[in-house]
């Protein structure tokens, strides 16, 4: 085995995690396997998770007939599964992990799951940093001292059902964006709606199919302005450089709820100028946005898995609307000097091929985007190369090679993982992988 090369890591049947003793790591690119370069791993970011893959032999490379194999057995004859990396928020992964499928496996749950592998006495993965913002890094987080902000803000605020709603995020999801809210710094949610105009695939708040479990409730009471109010203008007023976000994990599509958010952003900028008001939506009903612009909002984020009509329809399974009503709200928050930021769901093997990369870039261009955050995709690797059918995947060049590209076509785009503050607006930021990129050009 080459020294340079990772290990595969496996798991045995009651959850433990093993690297394998002759396999060497292997990794899936969308299209095909092969094996990862020694610059493209780094170790496993704190915070990540490990998670054992049911019903998914792991694959791994054998060195001396350089053939792929299955590690099917363990050394007493016990099965083994696959393992997956789940990396920390702010981190981006380049593959996803190399398993072969059983039949009658079970969906995965959704989450992102990456290739891991073992070198040099710790786990490793393939993943880029794209956000240098610490905001989500777990070892900022001490629950006690978020639980005694949570008593302390329900005690000055007993009425305010959005905090209510915001205390169950923060202590039973452990949402990073309620916890800041607690915590009294960075950027703070305000969930509104509680029904959708979209039925996404990877949805992790309302999931029909049995066989995915969704990560969270989502909200079942729409909020009230007044509610909203009150967290927004306390949030901006306590915290420099502040941000406050409709649109949130927790709940449906905000824009459903237009004239609470409007009467939401009039009541925050008549009560004070600080700070940023954003929206995170899939940006569906264009004249709301414009309405909501022309009443003080500052940003907004728009959420797509692809800037082609099939396969942005193939996953979002939208309502009354189209990939095109998307682009005219992007529009209409650029054409009124608005920040446009892109949540772009990023999924090896579909996000980097040519076809997308140009889609995106002429989405980029015509909606005077000024930010692409680049977020991995949750969802069954399978389940979603299925839903989107023939064509999706085709040549993928890789996701470092992929982010060097928009931003050359793009030398002002900034790259990140969280929604700014306004010190950092018309700054392009550093480039990830940015060491990478010569040995992708070399190869």
């Amino acid at each position: 085995m080459s020294q340079a090369a990772a290990r595969l890591v496996v798991a045995d049947a009651q959850g433990h995690f093993l690297d394998h003793p002759t396999l060497e790591m292997l990794v899936w690119d969308g299209e095909s396997l092969r094996t990862p370069l020694r610059e493209e791993l780094i170790q496993l970011p704190k915070g990540s998770d490990l998670f054992v893959l049911p019903g998914r032999r792991p694959l791994g490379l054998d060195p001396e007939t350089n053939e792929i194999s299955a590690a099917a057995e363990g050394p007493d004859g016990e099965e083994l599964f696959a393992v997956s990396a789940f990396v920390a928020p702010a981190y981006v992964r380049l593959y996803h992990p190399a398993y072969e499928t059983n039949p009658g496996a079970p969906d995965l749950s959704l989450y992102a799951y990456g290739a891991v592998g073992w070198l040099n006495g710790r786990l490793y993965t393939a993943a880029v940093r794209v956000d240098s913002d610490q905001r989500q890094d777990p070892y900022r987080f001490d629950i006690d001292l978020i639980r005694k902000r949570v008593v302390a803000r329900r005690l000055a605020k007993p009425a305010n059902q959005t905090i209510r709603h915001l205390e169950h995020c923060a202590l039973v999801y452990h949402c990073r964006a309620a916890q800041n809210f607690f915590l009294d710094r960075w950027e703070a949610p305000l969930p509104a709606a509680s029904t959708c105009n979209a039925a996404c695939l990877g949805c992790i708040s309302d999931q029909p199919d049995d066989n995915v479990t969704a990560a969270h409730t989502r909200m079942k009471i729409p909020a009230r302005a007044d509610d909203l109010i009150e967290v927004a203008v306390d949030h901006l007023e306590r915290v420099d450089n502040a941000v406050v976000s409709f649109g949130q994990g927790c709940e449906g599509e905000p824009l459903v709820q237009g004239p609470v958010l409007e009467a939401t952003i009039r009541g925050i900028r008549a009560r004070t100028s600080r700070g940023i008001i954003n929206l995170n939506s899939n940006a569906s009903l264009p004249k709301v946005v414009a309405r909501l612009a022309d009443a003080g909002l500052d940003a907004i984020r728009i959420s797509i898995n692809s800037a082609r009509s099939p396969y942005y329809e193939r996953y979002y399974r939208p309502t009354g609307y189209t990939l095109e009503d998307v682009e005219r709200s992007a529009v209409e928050m650029s054409s009124r000097g608005r920040y446009v930021a892109l949540n772009y769901f990023v999924f090896p093997g579909v996000s980097d091929t040519p076809a997308e990369i140009d889609a995106l870039c002429g989405f980029i261009d015509r909606g005077g985007v000024n930010m692409v955050q680049l977020r991995n995709l949750n969802i069954d690797p399978e389940l979603y190369l299925r839903e989107l059918g023939d064509g999706a995947v085709d040549s993928p060049i890789g996701v470092v090679p992929f982010i060097h590209q928009l931003r050359a076509r793009f030398p002002r785009i900034r790259f990140g993982y969280f929604n700014p503050p306004r010190t950092r607006y018309g700054r392009p930021g550093p480039l990830p992988g940015a060491k990478l990129a010569p040995l992708y050009a070399a190869g």
